[in-house]
């Protein structure tokens, strides 16, 4: 028969390893499994907290003509690289587009949006806004098959397999301000200052 101190000790002994029990299965529960598709993906940065509108990023430039010398310069800028230019009855707004294909499968579309506002005394001066969209299409090939039963040697068919090609947007931006729009308005410029000389 067990003295009242051994089962004393029993008994502490048997609700330490309780405890400890215990502390071993919540600490347990607070960790995340790998497996358990509860975890929560990284937040996404949202694209407007890059937008700094810092007045050394514009996409103007101030030219020394009135609006329709400066858009017909803008006009003829576009059409000197290839570009298509759309037919607006706004003449202080000059619209065009090119198509590319880097890759074998991969399509691009510059659509270049260009517009004069007057500015200075009298309207001697032109500010011309601009920005250029970048398309991004691919090729996606959907797969048809086409069966045809040749009836003098009975119910065999053939498939004939083929496929639709269709061009698919992937991807749209707004070209930032940079080297690309600089070129563009040096070449304005050059073209300005030509029809000035030629008055």
């Amino acid at each position: 028969m067990m003295t009242g101190s051994a089962q004393l000790s029993t008994f502490l002994k048997r609700a330490s390893a309780s405890a400890a029990a215990l502390l071993l299965l919540c600490s347990c529960s607070s960790l995340r499994s790998p497996f358990s598709g509860e975890e929560k993906a990284a937040p996404k940065s949202q694209v407007y907290l890059r937008e700094n509108f810092q007045a050394d990023e514009t996409f103007s430039r101030l030219f020394d003509g009135n609006v329709e010398e400066t858009c017909e310069a803008a006009r003829r800028a576009l059409l000197s690289q290839g570009y298509l230019i759309s037919d607006l009855p706004d003449k202080s707004r000059v619209n065009g587009r090119k198509r590319f294909q880097p890759e074998g499968e991969v399509h691009v579309e510059i659509n270049f949006n260009v517009v004069c506002v007057p500015d200075g005394r009298d309207d001697r001066l032109t500010t011309v806004f601009v920005s250029a969209l970048q398309d991004r299409y691919s090729l996606k090939k959907s797969p048809n098959s086409t069966s045809i039963g040749v009836s003098a040697i009975g119910s065999i068919s053939l498939p004939l397999s083929s496929s639709d090609d269709a061009l698919v947007k992937v991807a749209s931006e707004t070209i930032p301000a940079g080297a690309f729009y600089d070129r563009y308005f040096a070449l304005m410029q050059r073209l300005v200052s030509e029809r000035a000389s030629d008055k």
